[in-house]
């Protein structure tokens, strides 16, 4: 199962889930902390964390770090995006609508 299973799964935390899955806890502590960076470097209001020395010294941390930074900061961009687009595509059929309307009632119907 892939990370992003995890991230997309039920009831269990993300944690949980990739302890079940047989992730070692230093890769989750670093998916963890990159995960919460990615989304505040995304625009999310979430603190910026990373043990720069355990990063230095724990290859496993590190390599949770950036697979927690990486994925969390492109979903978080990608679901803004779908939500820029589809208040766009709202905003156009409103205008749209009130356009009809405005025409229809120059023309006296």
């Amino acid at each position: 199962m892939g990370l992003v299973a995890i991230l997309l799964g039920g009831c269990q935390s993300t944690r949980e889930q990739m302890m079940a899955e047989g992730y070692p806890a230093p890769f989750i502590d670093g998916f963890e902390a990159g995960c919460s960076s990615g989304r505040q470097a995304a625009g999310a209001l979430e603190s910026f964390r990373k043990d720069v020395p355990r990063y230095l010294q724990h290859p496993q941390y590190a390599q949770g770090w950036d697979d927690g930074f990486r994925q969390c900061k492109e979903g978080l961009e990608s679901a803004i995006e779908l939500e820029l687009r589809d208040n766009d595509k709202r905003d156009r059929d409103w205008r749209d609508h009130v356009d009809q309307a405005m025409a229809k009632a120059m023309r006296g119907s």
